[in-house]
This record gives C-alpha cells, structure tokens and sequence, in this order.
C-alpha cells in the first residue's frame, strides 16, 4: 500500500466525518428527525422568507435571460467553461426555463390565471414560508456548498470499493452509489440526486448507472415516511409501514434496472468512453478495505487547497439555483394544474380499480385516481386518500405513495433540471411500473397487518 502522510489521513477522515453528519446523521427536532443540512436550510428560510420570493425571481430571471444570450455567444465545444455549463442549453430547456420565471412573476406579483396562482399549484411551490421552490434555495445554499465533504475526500472512495460486491450484482451500480443512497434514506431524496448528477458529470456513473440511481435510490426520507403516514392517521403503525416501504424498496431497486426503460440505457460515461468495470477489481495484495483506503487518501492528497473546496461548493450551489430550480417550477406547476383542476389523474386511474379490486382492498374507486396523483407531487395521494375509511386502503396509499419516488414537484423535476439522461417520458415509465410492482407488495402486507 502507498504511503502517505499523517496529515493525509487527517484530510481524509475529518472532512468525511463532518460530511457524514451534516448530510446523514438524524438529530431530533420540534418538527421531527432532521438532518443538520435541513435544519440548517429550515433556519435560513424563516429568516429569508420575506424577500425569498424575490431572489428566487432574480435568479429565474438570470437563469432565462442567460441561456438566451449565451446562445449567441462563441464558444469553444471542447473546453466549455463554468458559464457554458449554467446557460447553455437547447432551446426546450431554455423554453421551459422561461415558463418557470412566467410561472413565479405571476405567482409572487398576483396576477394571470387563476389555476397557475392558485394556492395549491404556482402559489404552493412559491410560498415563501414552505414552498418547494422556495425551500429549494436555501436546502441548494447549504447542500451545494458543504456536498464537497462528501465528494471530495475519499469518503466515496473508502465505501465504493467495500460495497461494490453487494451493489454491483443486486443492483447493478457502483459500490460508491451506496452513500448516495444512505444520504437519501436519512436526509432527502433532492440531495441524493444532486450528488448523482454531480458523479455522473465527473465521469464516476456511467448513464445507466445514473439513472439507476437517480431513479432507484433517492429514497424518500425517514422524515418524510411520517409525515405521510401521520397525514392518513395511521402513525401508529410505523414499524410496520416502514418495514414494508423498505421491502418494496429493495424489491423495486432489483428489478427496475432489469427491464425497460433503465435496462436499455448505455453503460457509457458523459464523455461516450465506454464502461470500465477494472476501476472496481482489487489489484493482487489488496482486500477491499485496503484498497479503498488508499482510493480515498489518493483522493483526500488531492484535494487539499481550501480554495478547490469554496470553488466546487459555489459552482454546485449556481448550478442547482440557475440549472435546477427553474425547472422544478416549471413541471411542478403544470402537474399541479393537472391534478387541481382536471380530471387526467382521475381518468387516468381507472384502470388501477380492477386490480385494487382484485387485490381485495376496500373503496377501490375512491383509491385509484392516488395510485397516479403522485406523480404531480408526492403529498397528494395522502391528501386524497385520508377521507377513505378503510385502515387496510390507505395503509397501502401511504405505501405506494412514498415507493413511486418519481414525483414531478420534487424528485421527477430535479431529474429533469439535471444532465442525468433520462426523459420526460422515461419518468412516466418508471413511475407506473413502480406503481405496478409495489402495488401487490403493499397490499399482502396490508392483509398480513389488518
């Protein structure tokens, strides 16, 4: 083994111990087991709300009025600079970005159609005291700046090459992916996206890797688990509800890589280099823990200038504000503008009451239209599904609910903000047959429970 400095193990361990609890160590809350990046970010929005909407605008602004002229600027393909990065984009994306900063001007200066202002579509994203959009800044404030002590001393490094015998065959993924997924599962699914997108652009996730992740692994948080329970009056069966959200978890993070549309991406890096699984093999006198360590103070050695730190932090923080929030806005509000005020969810859900049906579950009409609801956002379903009486019913609602994970006013949105290459069509996709498998596994449980 290599050798290094002390002071290189320091720079290794001390960053990555300070990652690991701002990003993934629950601390209780008056609001509930939060991690200390969301406390923070919570802390940040009471103080800012006042004139968060306005900033959020700003930056909409910057973001439209950007990818418009640097369209017409000279630029070289092969050397792209931090402002390429930001602002050049086709012209969908700049479109979309343009809609969203429509979207917000209407919502924060109170004017333009109803259903795009109303308080349960543009006005719930905008809200400047517990809007997605808005919350959205400060959790990018915090999480782009500080993710570096995730990324950039090893701590990826140190676990990727110890996890990579159980990832790579149950799930086809790297074994670094697996701090993705522990960050999502205890902190949130919007932070385990960001850091996908961001291995993804350094070359560390080939494209199906990616979307693999992005799609299988941004777990809905413990925190969140509660809340949806709590929403359909049924916390006192947690242990049992979180067992089963986990099981379908799993269940769904082994198949969906497995068929279609995950199955069909490249295993191709964002450069079009191929697949190189020999970066996972252990090189002859090494055990996995060996060579991970070694990964990881190569990489700690690396990285020490504290002006690499701020510089990666700022340009994670620019790129979430001007590439991602946007676009939340965007989709957020149309999916939302479905749901409120059109019958598509409804219409669409029907054929979920045959099998609700068949699964044996109570008031299977009422139930159907939240088994697709949740794509437009995540809450819906439990707030639709929390007049129905039956105990079995929403106990499967409020499972289903949280296994879709791809909800178009968070995660599906994100998605979309981001260079994971994965379409807006591939997130229907995924979203239904999540549905569809976790489905029956919800409801077995449900029999088994009630």
């Amino acid at each position: 083994m290599k050798k290094y400095p002390v002071s290189t193990y320091f720079y290794f361990i001390i960053p990555s111990l300070i990652g690991v609890l701002l990003f993934m160590t629950p601390l209780l809350t008056d609001d509930g087991w939060k991690v200390p990046i969301a406390i923070m970010a919570n802390l940040l929005a009471s103080f800012v709300a006042p004139v968060i909407s306005y900033f959020t605008l700003f930056i909409f602004a910057i973001a439209s009025f950007g990818a418009l002229i640097v369209k017409f600027m000279p630029h070289d393909e092969k050397k792209p600079t931090f402002i390429d990065t930001l602002f050049r984009v086709n012209w969908f994306w700049t479109i979309t970005r343009l809609v969203g900063l429509i979207f917000a001007s209407m919502v924060v200066f109170d004017f333009g159609p109803s259903v795009i202002i109303n308080e349960n579509t543009g006005g719930l994203l905008m809200d400047p005291n517990d809007g997605l959009v808005t919350f959205l800044f400060t959790i990018f404030l915090f999480a782009g700046l500080l993710l570096p002590f995730l990324t950039n001393f090893g701590l990826l490094e140190f676990f990727g090459s110890m996890m990579v015998y159980i990832m790579r065959p149950l799930f086809k993924i790297p074994g670094r992916s697996s701090i993705d997924a522990l960050t999502s599962w205890v902190g949130d699914g919007t932070i385990g996206v960001l850091m996908t997108s961001k291995q993804y652009e350094l070359g560390n996730y080939t494209k199906k890797e990616a979307s693999i992740i992005a799609t299988s692994f941004s777990i809905v948080s413990i925190t969140f688990c509660i809340v949806v329970l709590d929403s359909v009056d049924l916390s006192q069966y947690f242990i049992p509800y979180y067992l089963t959200v986990v099981l379908c978890g799993l269940v769904l993070a082994m198949v969906m890589p497995r068929i279609y549309p995950l199955a069909g991406k490249e295993d191709t890096y964002i450069d079009g280099s191929p697949q190189d699984l020999d970066r996972e093999k252990l090189p002859e006198g090494y055990n996995s823990v060996t060579h991970g360590l070694e990964k990881a103070l190569a990489v700690a050695n690396a990285n020490r200038s504290p002006r690499r730190f701020f510089e990666d932090g700022f340009k994670n923080m620019f790129d979430l504000w001007i590439g991602v929030a946007p676009i939340v806005m965007a989709f957020g509000t149309i999916a939302l503008m479905l749901a409120e005020f059109t019958s598509v969810f409804t219409i669409l859900g029907k054929p979920f009451e045959p099998i609700l049906t068949v699964l044996g579950l109570p008031e299977a009409a009422e139930a159907a239209q939240t088994m697709v609801v949740g794509f437009a956002d995540m809450f819906l379903p439990s707030i639709l599904g929390a007049g129905i009486e039956s105990e079995m019913t929403r106990f499967v609602i409020a499972v289903v609910s949280v296994s879709q994970l791809i909800y178009m006013s968070e995660v599906g949105g994100l998605i979309l903000g981001t260079k994971i290459p994965l379409k807006f069509l591939d997130l229907v996709v995924i979203f239904l047959l999540r549905t569809l498998i976790s489905l029956p596994i919800a409801a077995l449980m449900a029999h088994l429970i009630f």
